[in-house]
This record gives structure tokens, sequence and C-alpha cells, in this order.
């Protein structure tokens, strides 16, 4: 079980096809993984309505979520690895 205190940060992605060719390869090599998924377009707290005011004119739409991967710090090592013969 990964937990907020056994886990480490695996890489960051934007694009949904890398994010899943990461997921498979985890998926493949029964490494267990949690992703954090960001909406890049959603209002924050600090500065609530963004985009009703500005919209989504000229912003890149791959760009508008962002998939952070997180694994267990023991298989840390295994997936960096796995992850760099994905990313290539």
């Amino acid at each position: 079980m990964i937990t907020i205190f056994n886990r480490k940060e695996l890489c960051s992605v934007y694009s949904m096809k890398e994010q899943s060719n990461i997921r498979i390869a985890l998926t493949r090599s029964n490494i267990d993984y949690h992703i954090k998924t960001i909406n890049r377009m959603s209002s924050s707290p600090f500065s609530s309505g963004t985009r009703s005011r500005a919209g989504s004119y000229g912003q890149k739409q791959e760009l508008n979520y962002q998939y952070i991967f997180y694994v267990h710090k023991k298989d840390f090592n295994k997936a960096s690895m796995l992850v760099g013969k994905t990313r290539v």
C-alpha cells in the first residue's frame, strides 16, 4: 500500500498517451503506483474565476492535465528504469 510516508514521485507527464504507456508498463511489472491528476484549467482558492475571465484562448489543450506518478520507495529504481524505456 502506498501512503504519503512511503512513496516517492516517479515522474510527471502531460500527455494522456504517455500516461497510459507508463501505467501499462508499471502494471505489467507488478509495481503498485498512485496517480495524482491536476486540472490546470480549474480555479484555485488563490485565483478563483481565472478561466471565466480569460477563457482558454491561446492555451495548449494538451497541457490542461498533469499526471504525477508515485511509487513505493522500494520500487523506485525498477520503476524509473521502466519509465526511462517507456519515454524514449
